[in-house]
Order: C-alpha cells, then structure tokens, then sequence
C-alpha cells in the first residue's frame, strides 16, 4: 500500500472514531458525573485523536520531511505526557482490565514514534521508510486504544446502594 493512501485512510478512521466516541460518551452520561470514567473517556479519545492528527501531519507534510516530523514529535510527547498523568490519575480506581493495567505499553509506542520522528535514519537499517515505521506504531496504537475503548465499556456498571 502506498504510504499517502495509507495516512490518509488513517486519519479519516481516526477522526470518525473520535466523532463515533463523542456519540458514545454522549450516551453515557454517567460517565461524567464520575472523575475516574470522565478521565477514561478522556484517554480514549485522546487515543483515537493523537494518531488521526499524526496521520494529518504525514499527509501535510509530503516530501517536507521537518512538517511530518514535528507533528509526530510533538503528538508523541503530548501522548506520553497525557498517558502519564492519566495513570497517575486513575490508577486506584479498583479493577482495572488489561489494557489498562498494561498502558505503560502506549508509552513505550509514542518513545518509539518520538524516536523515529527525531531521528528517521533508524528506520533505513529495518529497510523501511520512516514513515513506514511510523505507520506500523500508528496502527498499533490505534489496536490498543481500540481494546482500551472495548475494556471500558464492557466494565459493568456499579451498583446502586442498597437504602
């Protein structure tokens, strides 16, 4: 597949992914009421959010390779950043699956896109592009934002207190 088509499917998946969650959180308003759902709901549409508009920026790009890679470095930083705090934040809210428990692997992928966007000669050694790598942790990070997004909304709901 062509790199371009692929970004460019990327980021159309992406932001109708963001648009569909809106629609779901819309749903689930009890979701908001609740700080560690609210923040959950957050890092999910942060998670379909970052690689559609890391997507955009392949797309921008084109042949500038310093557009493409700011965007990357910057989207990659912000992941970390959120992912961090977000576990932080969250992390003695009882059960959690696995995919949440495991979420220091979303920050192990964005050091990687971090990685190949500052330094994109890594990639020649794999026999790929930059982009190509890129790519590859993208779809990643998507898979795994789409497990976080199924753990979440399958957890079942708390039961109301009994009077």
């Amino acid at each position: 597949m062509d790199v371009e088509n692929f970004y460019s499917i990327v980021a159309g998946t992406c932001f109708t992914l963001v648009g569909i969650w809106w629609g779901v959180v819309q749903y689930r308003q009890d979701w908001l009421k609740d700080d560690v759902k609210r923040r959950l709901a957050g890092g999910i549409y942060v998670s379909f959010l970052l690689p559609g508009v890391m997507a955009l920026g392949a797309q921008i790009g084109g042949e500038n390779k310093l557009i493409w890679r700011a965007v990357f470095s910057l989207a990659a930083l912000l992941g970390m950043f959120y992912t961090l705090a977000l576990m932080a934040r969250t992390a003695a809210s009882g059960k959690q699956g696995f995919f949440r428990r495991n979420r220091w692997i979303v920050i192990l992928l964005y050091m990687l896109v971090l990685v190949f966007g500052a330094v994109p000669e890594l990639a020649r050694p794999l026999g790929l592009l930059p982009l190509q790598v890129e790519g590859f942790l993208l779809a990643l990070l998507i898979l795994i934002a789409h497990a976080l997004a199924w753990e979440f909304m399958t957890e079942p709901k708390p039961e109301a207190p009994r009077p």
